[in-house]
């Protein structure tokens, strides 16, 4: 029997079962897909907010304020990139200049450290390239950008290094109590565990309601983004948001840790929550939209577009707490914007509930919190890669161009802990196919590593989900 099982292997999971790792606990992680964060954790901003949107006190605002400093410390630990770029918040006329001052006072109210508002003149010695129309702005010097699907792979691995269990495409079905605590249906197989941390995410109500009452109910909300080639990522240097709406906070422009730049998102309720399709109108919509910020975006250089869903709360906050009729059973859902920047809190704060539920908890002497550090090819000097090379002559071949990643990165992606078993989950950890051909070149020879590291058939290697098969057979026979 396992102590505690998280449900959700997104970056709230992943979070909460990194931070369960520090303690003397047999812990799982489970989730129904094929990798981790293959939710709206690979697909959000990627912004670290500052803080002041946030409702003064709220579990967002609050936990959104403790969560922003505390990315430094992880993301070093866990050689994760970070970047403290600052966000603005623009306004074109003096009605959305009201809303700004209004956003000026609740980060005040929310203890935001280090935030001004600033006029039209001072932006554009930030920003050369934003729209002649913007009259002001909100400044949060202390806004970030982040890779989420990387931390959360990393905070997944750590954990996995620190003795937690990873249990992927494992969909929970059933949760029935017993005498000690639950027993979780994966399918044809069941898991007993005393205590569960639900971090489902869209599912979180679903999955709730299989011991409890209906305490909330979650909704998904669509959001389309375009992603721009590395040619235009110094276009614009800060997260710049546009004067919220009721919606959310609007189409914003930002650069990415990895120098691209990202436009979106939209937002668009809907009942699918599986529903991830892009559209044409509304990816035009977001391009039209972002010309408020800046005339100057470059949208042919535009590699890929996507989406993903943002779990919307019937609670308009965070839900983190006991099930109401189920002991021992911790609701962490409802986690939408802020909920990335909020993460590391929000895991210390859900252990919390935990330690309260079953008294203290007895730390490990030996936790590690680094990990192994990743290579990364390309970053390196010439006598470092030279090194490299003679000790693995892996990392002396590139096998995609647009990234310059090398196949020793790829091995090293499919062999850690909770390695990936996908051609996306090697390209969200190692970046082959991040470029601007998408895979069209290495693609096979991902699946060939793919194939070869894991024992497999090259035609059991998926693109990401279960039935994303790629290869059926070959085209041509030869015949005797």
């Amino acid at each position: 029997m396992y102590d505690v099982a998280v449900i959700g292997a997104g970056i709230i999971g992943a979070f909460i079962v990194r931070e369960l790792s520090r303690y003397d606990l047999n812990i799982v992680l489970i989730e129904k897909d094929t990798d981790i964060a293959n939710g709206t954790t690979k697909a959000n901003s990627a912004i670290i907010h500052a803080g002041y949107d946030a409702k003064p006190g709220t579990l967002k605002a609050k936990l959104n304020l403790k969560g922003n400093p505390m990315f430094d410390k992880v993301c070093q630990e866990l050689d994760v990139p970070l970047k403290r770029i600052g966000s603005l918040v623009i306004a074109t006329n003096e009605e959305e200049m009201e809303s700004v001052k209004e956003l000026y006072k609740r980060g005040i109210e929310n203890g935001i450290p280090d935030i001004k508002i600033l006029d039209g003149e001072e932006v554009r010695e930030k920003e050369e390239n934003i729209s002649e129309e913007v009259i002001g702005a909100l400044y949060a010097p202390t806004a970030a950008i982040v890779s989420p699907w990387e931390l959360a792979v990393a905070l997944a691995e750590n954990a996995a290094d620190n003795g937690a269990k990873i249990r992927l495409e494992s969909k929970v079905t059933d949760i029935e109590k017993i005498e000690d605590g639950y027993r979780l249906s994966l399918g044809s197989e069941a898991i007993d565990t005393k205590y569960v941390i639900n971090c489902a995410g869209v599912y979180a109500a679903e999955i709730n309601e299989m011991v409890s009452s209906k305490d909330f109910e979650i909704y998904p909300r669509r959001g389309q983004y375009n992603i721009l080639d590395k040619s235009a990522g110094n276009i614009i240097k800060h997260v710049i948001f546009q004067a919220p709406t009721k919606l959310g906070k609007g189409t914003l422009v930002t650069p990415t840790v990895h120098g691209n730049l990202l436009v979106g998102p939209d937002a668009e309720d809907i009942d699918d929550k599986e529903d991830t399709a892009t559209t044409s109108d509304r990816i035009h919509m977001i391009r039209q939209v972002s010309k408020k910020i800046t005339t100057k975006i470059p949208f042919y250089t535009t590699i890929t577009s996507f989406s993903g869903l943002r779990a919307r709360p019937s609670t308009e906050d965070f839900i983190i707490e006991e099930a109401s009729q189920a002991k021992g059973f911790i609701n962490v859902a409802g986690i939408e914007s802020p909920g990335l920047s909020a993460a590391p809190a929000i895991a210390e704060y859900t252990i919390d509930i935990l330690k309260e539920i079953i008294g203290n908890l007895e730390e490990k002497q030996d936790f590690n919190p680094t990990r192994r550090p990743v290579i990364r090819f390309m970053e390196l000097d010439d006598e470092k890669k030279s090194e490299l090379i003679k000790k693995d002559s892996r990392y002396g071949r590139i096998i995609c161009r647009c990234e310059n990643i090398t196949e020793g990165e790829i091995v090293d992606a499919i062999n850690r802990h909770g390695g990936a078993r996908t051609v996306d989950a090697v390209k969200r950890r190692a970046r082959p196919g991040m470029g601007r051909c998408q895979g069209g070149f290495c693609g096979p020879r991902v699946m060939e590593i793919l194939a070869r590291e894991l024992g497999k058939d090259i035609k059991e290697i998926v693109k990401d989900s279960s039935d994303s098969y790629i290869l059926t057979g070959e085209t041509k026979q030869n015949q005797a």
